[in-house]
């Protein structure tokens, strides 16, 4: 068992009220399958995969196994002028797993640098297309883009627009689609909604000109800002208006990638294609940082033809792109979804997760609970005069019965591996009952 650091101090810890974690931390040293190992020897079960990660569950053999040997045959090749094969087969697979023709893959590390590397390739579209004018950028209310100050930027949380301004100055945001009103306990995508995907065309549009617009940016499902799951016909409507005008679609697909709310991705389980996908988090299985922009063969092709012969077709990477360890781990993380059927096997449990969390509706303080594939949002009447406090409470309290779940303001978000039992929902949704009926005596 590792022992507890004596001193916490120096760690400046990332999305974290530091000064109460170091008076009560909470330390994980081990992790398995569904469960994590807390330093006093407990086992938590996993409701999150990690963060929206590991999608086939902790320390998967293959996937171990994989990253010790690519670290002891080559621990780092540049991605500049140079390459190594694993790189190319890693693209492979993503360009056969992607919708329609998204088959040119960008490496990056993380879905914050996804973002910032889809919007600068859109910008770079354009300008090869001879219309470099177009370099307004639209984002979502209460989309999250990750924390680089393109995602700041295009994004819609209101704390990170407090904390640090919009950094980008030519962006403007379609309003949510979070209507409790009308949607509220929906199952799946709500009926209410489309209509709202008519303000791209209605309000935006003619404020900034079509002949301005670069792209639009949205998650098929908004999960860090508390499981905002897309009315049906609303994706469907941004994409017919992208095409009318000539705008890029770009799906953040980050949290909804690799299994988590359709056959592979969000855009799968909509029927939408989009010009351009960000994934990360689940594409290593969580177990080496890594990222990728998926980017319809058009867009390739644009940028590429029209630089001169022998000269950098677009002036962007990273250090770290393509990582040999990165590449090796999600070439075993795609071998493990495909040999265990985990994306299927995803679809098929869904309907008993459906059932599971939407049991939630009727304890105390609920207001809503909505779901998609392997995903929920149970969202809680904030506390008066101490909103975040309830769901946080509830956190603590699950975390102390032995369960693992995420909050975001007063909402609960739940998003556990693929390889979750039937018994397991039972007991992760279990004690989340019980810990919310505790909570709610307060």
């Amino acid at each position: 068992m590792t022992a507890r650091p004596t001193n916490l101090d120096a760690f400046w810890m990332p999305f974290t009220a530091n000064r109460a974690f170091k008076q009560a931390p909470r330390m994980l040293v081990a992790a398995k399958d569904m469960h994590y190992t807390t330093d006093d020897g407990r086992q938590i079960l996993d409701g999150t995969a990690g963060l929206w990660c590991v999608n086939a569950g902790h320390c998967r053999p293959r996937i171990v196994e994989a990253v010790q040997k690519q670290v002891a045959a080559m621990d780092y090749a540049p991605a500049f002028q140079m390459g190594h094969p694993d790189a190319f087969r890693v693209a492979e697979r993503l360009a056969a797993l992607a919708p329609g023709d998204l088959d040119h893959v960008f490496y990056c590390n993380s879905g914050s640098e996804g973002v910032d590397t889809a919007l600068k390739i859109a910008l770079a579209y354009h300008r090869a297309r001879g219309e470099g004018h177009r370099n307004v950028l639209i984002g979502r209310e209460r989309g999250y883009h990750g924390a680089g100050f393109g995602g700041i930027s295009v994004g819609g949380i209101p704390a990170n627009r407090k904390a640090f301004g919009n950094m980008l100055f030519r962006v403007d945001h379609l309003a949510h689609t979070h209507n409790l009103k009308e949607n509220a306990f929906s199952r799946g995508q709500p009926a209410w909604g489309a209509h709202l995907a008519d303000e791209l065309e209605q309000r935006i549009i003619p404020l900034h000109d079509a002949s301005n617009i670069a792209a639009v940016i949205v998650e098929p499902l908004a999960g860090s800002t508390g499981v905002l799951v897309p009315p049906k016909g609303y994706l469907e409507r941004l994409r017919q208006i992208c095409d009318k005008y000539g705008l890029l679609l770009i799906f953040d697909e980050v949290i909804t990638g690799f299994g988590r709310t359709g056959p592979c991705f969000g855009a799968d389980a909509v029927g939408v294609v989009p010009d351009m996908m960000i994934v990360a988090k689940g594409l290593t299985n969580g177990t080496v940082p890594m990222g990728a922009v998926i980017a319809r063969r058009g867009i390739y092709d644009a940028v590429v033809s029209k630089a001169p012969p022998g000269t950098i077709e677009l002036f962007h990477g990273y250090t770290y792109s393509g990582h040999p360890l990165a590449t090796a781990a999600a070439l075993a993380s795609l071998d493990t979804f495909e040999e265990e059927g985990l994306f299927q096997r995803a679809q098929e449990l869904a309907p008993y997760f459906e059932q599971a969390v939407q049991s939630l509706r009727e304890l105390p303080h609920v207001i809503d609970v909505r779901n998609m594939g392997l995903v929920a949002g149970i969202e809680l009447e904030p506390r008066p005069g101490a909103p975040t406090a309830r769901a946080f409470e509830t956190f603590l309290n699950c975390y102390e019965k032995g369960v693992l779940i995420r909050t975001t303001g007063d909402i609960i978000a739940l998003s556990p591996p693929l390889i979750i039992s039937k018994a397991q929902i039972d007991e992760l949704i279990g004690k989340l009952g019980d810990a919310l009926r505790e909570v709610g005596r307060n």
